[in-house]
C-alpha cells in the first residue's frame, strides 16, 4: 500500500532553514519515495522561496485567507514537489521566517494557522490539477492547526503529528479564537485551550490520528513533567497512538570519502583524518593539541548546555585538550565562549556565526564532539560525529542517548561502544565524560576501533522511512 502524503512545514532544506526541523522536512520525501509515497512539502513562500522552484505554476488561490489574497504554487526542488504558500501580508517581510530583529512577528498564530488551513482545504478539495493527499503529516507547532482543521471541518482524511521540539507550542490570546478559525467548542481542555489561552501545538496533539517524536526516548521523555513543559499529561492520554521514530542524516551529504570541504578519508582508510585535524587547528589559530581535539558546533542557548562548558571542560583543556566552537545563541553564552577562548589561549578556537562548511571541516578535524544537551529531541550533529570519526560525548537524554552507545567496561568489552554518555547533565558530569575521552584517546587501538564503529553505523534515512511508510499504512486501513 501507498499512496500521497502533505507535509505541512515552516522550514525546509534547500529553501529555507533555522534548524534540524527543516534537514528532517527536505529529507523525507526522497526517503518516502523509494517506497512507493509521494510526498509533497507545503511551506510558506517566503521571500525568494519562488524564485528557487522549477516548473512552478499556480494550483490554488483564495481572496482573503486571514487577511489577503493568496495562491499556492507548485513547483520542484532538490527532486521533490513543494506546494508555496503565496501570501504578502503574512509572508512578505524582512528578517526570519518567524522574527524580524526587534522579536517575534506579533501575528505569528495567524501566519501559521493560515498555512494550516491551506493544508486542510487542500486535503479537502485537492488542488486545481486532482491531487488530494490521503495523509497529511503536520510538524511543530507551525503545523498543528492543521489536524485540528481537519477534524473541526469533518474532513475524512487522517493526520500525523511530530513533535521535534517541544519548548515551542504556539501560545494565542484566546480572543484570537475567532480570528484563527477555530468554533467555540474548541475552546476546552480536551480542546485547544491551555491555561486560559491557545496552544497550536496543542491543538494538533489533541487532535491528530497519530502523534511521533523524532526519538524513542523522546517520546517517553514527554510523558515526564521536566521534559513535557505542560503538555505531558496531554502526551500521555494520548500514549496509544504515540511513537518515536528517529530521524536520520542524509548520508550523502555528509560523507568523509566524497565530502568536496575536506581531505577524504574512510572508515577503512582513517588515517587522513589527521590531515584535516592539522588544517583544523591551523584555521583556528591554536598551537599543537596533545590530547583530544573537541568541537562543539551548536546553538549557544540554555538548552544546548552551554553554561555547562566552561567549568565543564577546563580540567580536560589543563591537561592538553583542544576546543574548537562554532556557533550563535543567545548573549550571554556568545560571552561565555569568548571568555573560555581569552582564558585558554591557543588551546580554545571561536568562531561566532555559522558557516555550513566550516561545520564539514570541524567534524572532519575533530578527534571527539560535544553535545551536553538538557533536553534533545532527536539531535543531528552526534550523527554526523559518527559518520566522521568524531567521537561523541552525550548527554543521556532524547535522540542522543538512542543514537550512541556509551563507552562501559561492557559496551568495550563487547566491542559495541561509540562514545561517551553521561549522566545527570551538569557540569561535574561532562567534566568526568571528558576525563573518560582523554583515557579512551590515549589507547590508539580502543580510540580507532571507537572511530570505525561509527563511521560504520547505519545513519541514514531508510529505516525510518520504514517505520513512517508503515505508520501511513496502519492510518489508511482506519
Amino acid at each position: 500500500m501507498a499512496g500521497r502524503v502533505l507535509s505541512v512545514a515552516s522550514e525546509c532544506v534547500p529553501l529555507v532553514k533555522t534548524g534540524g526541523l527543516a534537514d528532517v522536512v527536505g529529507a523525507l520525501p526522497g526517503a518516502l519515495a523509494p517506497l512507493g509515497w509521494q510526498m509533497r512539502v507545503l511551506l510558506p513562500a517566503y521571500p525568494g522561496v519562488l524564485a528557487k522552484l522549477a516548473r512552478a505554476r499556480e494550483v490554488w488561490a483564495a481572496n482573503d485567507l486571514f487577511g489577503g489574497p493568496a495562491r499556492v504554487v507548485l513547483g520542484e526542488v532538490a527532486g521533490f514537489e513543494v506546494l508555496a504558500l503565496d501570501a504578502a501580508h503574512l509572508f512578505a517581510r524582512l528578517g526570519g521566517p518567524y522574527s524580524d530583529g526587534s522579536g517575534d512577528f506579533r501575528d505569528n498564530p495567524e501566519r501559521f494557522a493560515a498555512l494550516s488551513w491551506v493544508a486542510a482545504e487542500l486535503a479537502r478539495v485537492g488542488d486545481g490539477e486532482g491531487w488530494r493527499p490521503d495523509i497529511v503529516h503536520a510538524h511543530d507547532w507551525q503545523g498543528g492547526f492543521a489536524p485540528a482543521y481537519l477534524r473541526y471541518g469533518e474532513v475524512g482524511v487522517p493526520s500525523v503529528m511530530t513533535v521535534h521540539n517541544i519548548a515551542f507550542q504556539g501560545i494565542a490570546g484566546a480572543e484570537r479564537l475567532g480570528a484563527l478559525r477555530l468554533p467555540a467548542a474548541a475552546f476546552s481542555p480536551d480542546g485547544v485551550e491551555y491555561w486560559g489561552n491557545i496552544s497550536a501545538l496543542k491543538a494538533g496533539l489533541v487532535a491528530a490520528d497519530a502523534i511521533t517524536t523524532v526519538s524513542p526516548r523522546y517520546a517517553d521523555e514527554l510523558m515526564r513533567p521536566e521534559f513535557g513543559l505542560g503538555l505531558e499529561g496531554v502526551i500521555a492520554a494520548r500514549a496509544g497512538v504515540v511513537q518515536g521514530i528517529l530521524n536520520g542524516i542524509d548520508d550523502a551529504l555528509w560523507n568523509p570519502e566524497a565530502d568536496p570541504a575536506i581531505v577524504p578519508y574512510s572508515a577503512r582508510a582513517i588515517a587522513g583524518k589527521a590531515r584535516n585535524r592539522a588544517r583544523l587547528l591551523a584555521e583556528f589559530g591554536l598551537g599543537e593539541v596533545a590530547g583530544p581535539l573537541a568541537i562543539l558546533v551548536s546553538r549557544l542557548t540554555h538548552q544546548k548546555g552551554i553554561d555547562l562548558v566552561p567549568e565543564g571542560v577546563a580540567a580536560f583543556l589543563d591537561h592538553g585538550a583542544g576546543l574548537c566552537v562554532l556557533g550563535a545563541g543567545e548573549p550571554w553564552a556568545e560571552a561565555a565562549m569568548r571568555a573560555l577562548g581569552a582564558r585558554y589561549p591557543g588551546r580554545v578556537g571561536l568562531r561566532i556565526g555559522y558557516d555550513e562548511a566550516l561545520s564539514h571541516r570541524m567534524f572532519a578535524g575533530g578527534d571527539a564532539v560535544l553535545v551536553p544537551s538538557r533536553f534533545e529531541p532527536c539531535g543531528l550533529t552526534q550523527m554526523m560525529g559518527l559518520r566522521y570519526g568524531a567521537v561523541p560525548v552525550v548527554a543521556a537524554v532524547g535522540g542522543l542517548a538512542d543514537t550512541v552507545i556509551g563507552a562501559s567496561p561492557a559496551s568495550l568489552a563487547a566491542g559495541a561502544a561509540t562514545g561517551v554518555v553521561f549522566h545527570p547533565v551538569d557540569a561535574l558530569a561532562l567534566a568526568q565524560g571528558l576525563r573518560k575521552l582523554a583515557t579512551l584517546y590515549a589507547d590508539r587501538a580502543q580510540w580507532g576501533a571507537m572511530q570505525r564503529r561509527g563511521m560504520k553505523a547505519d545513519l541514514g534515512w531508510g529505516a525510518s522511512a520504514a517505520r513512517y511508510a508503515a505508520l501511513y499504512e496502519g492510518l489508511l486501513r482506519g
